[in-house]
């Protein structure tokens, strides 16, 4: 297990590298430049020359790239000049940071918890009625975009019947950490749950085709020939052997919360990260934009890592391998 973790550990060290020379090119063809905002409209082409050069942005490409990512090696993720002007980076990301964390884990967790009642019950009771009401309600889901379905479980639940806040994160520096832990849940807990409403789709329509695939195989009928029960089948057997190909995405399920949860954040009023990105996009705070995009970068390679660590631990084969 342990030769498996230190194996990928070492290919994510290039593959950041590569994602990092990837967002930095992006982040030069991005119109304007760091200081957009940041400029009276009357200043002189001298002036910005001056503050261009004081920046390194008269360098060329690969200098820039090499100062960039030497300054990230040390923590340094530069200043924001319209998020929060004159706050750095990383001070940023870190008020951001937890917020979304939290949000992402009780969201994976939803997700799966959802994911798996829905498949069990509708392999259970195939062509009857359960099935086909999580048949439709999935089917919805898939066609819904995302950002609709947010804004009525907004209207829905902050409105009409007015059970969560509106807006914000609940965490007081001036509370106890217990007090901020617990008041940031129920403000977590709404844009979670409708990310796991809406993201269980395409893992109960997996789930449940392996279960129903798993239902046909020779081994249930040689077993229910014997005596076994179909309940006892199912615990021992379908269950161990459906949930194996769903393993390797219990890792980027949960990353991918963490860094792609824009569309949750910005329409529940929810200042975690993937808001801070829509906000510095808005504003065209290019600092932020290009720390946000390697933090996504860095969640999506770990939610890989987290993947085939869990696919090994729960199927020894693949350590073979």
């Amino acid at each position: 297990m342990w030769r498996t973790i230190l194996r990928r550990v070492l290919i994510m060290i290039p593959q950041l590298f590569l994602v990092s020379i990837l967002i930095f090119m992006l982040a030069q063809l991005m119109p304007g430049d760091p200081f957009y905002g940041n400029l009276n409209p009357n200043s002189d082409p001298a002036t910005i020359a001056r503050m261009r050069h004081a920046a390194g942005l008269d360098q060329p490409l690969y200098q820039q790239y090499i100062h960039w990512i030497d300054r990230v090696f040390h923590g340094d993720l530069g200043t924001s000049y319209a998020v929060n002007k004159g706050w750095t980076v990383t001070r940023i990301i870190a008020s951001r940071l937890w917020p979304t964390i939290s949000m992402g884990i009780i969201a994976a967790i939803l997700t799966y918890v959802f994911a798996i009642s829905e498949a069990l019950l509708s392999a259970r009771h195939e062509n009857k009625t359960i099935d086909r009401i999580l048949m439709v309600w999935n089917t919805i889901t898939s066609a819904v975009p995302s950002f609709v379905f947010y804004f009525l479980m907004m209207i829905l639940f902050v409105y009409l019947i007015p059970i969560f806040p509106a807006s914000g994160t609940g965490i007081d520096d001036s509370q106890s950490f217990t007090t901020s832990f617990f008041s940031n849940l129920r403000y977590a807990f709404l844009p979670a749950f409708t990310i796991a409403l809406f993201s269980t789709n395409s893992i109960f329509q997996y789930l449940r085709s392996n279960l129903l695939d798993q239902q046909a195989q020779d081994y249930v009928r040689t077993a229910r020939a014997k005596g076994v029960t179909i309940k006892d089948v199912f615990r021992k057997h379908i269950l161990r052997n459906a949930f194996l190909p769903i393993a390797s995405g219990i890792g980027y399920s949960i990353t991918g919360v963490l860094g792609g949860a824009m569309f949750a954040e910005t329409i529940f009023g929810y200042p975690g990260i993937g808001a801070l990105f829509v906000q510095a996009l808005t504003s065209r705070d290019y600092t932020v934009i290009t720390a946000v995009m390697l933090l996504q970068g860095f969640l999506a390679l770990l939610g890989g890592l987290l993947s085939d660590v869990i696919s090994a631990w729960v199927d020894p084969r693949i350590r073979v391998k």
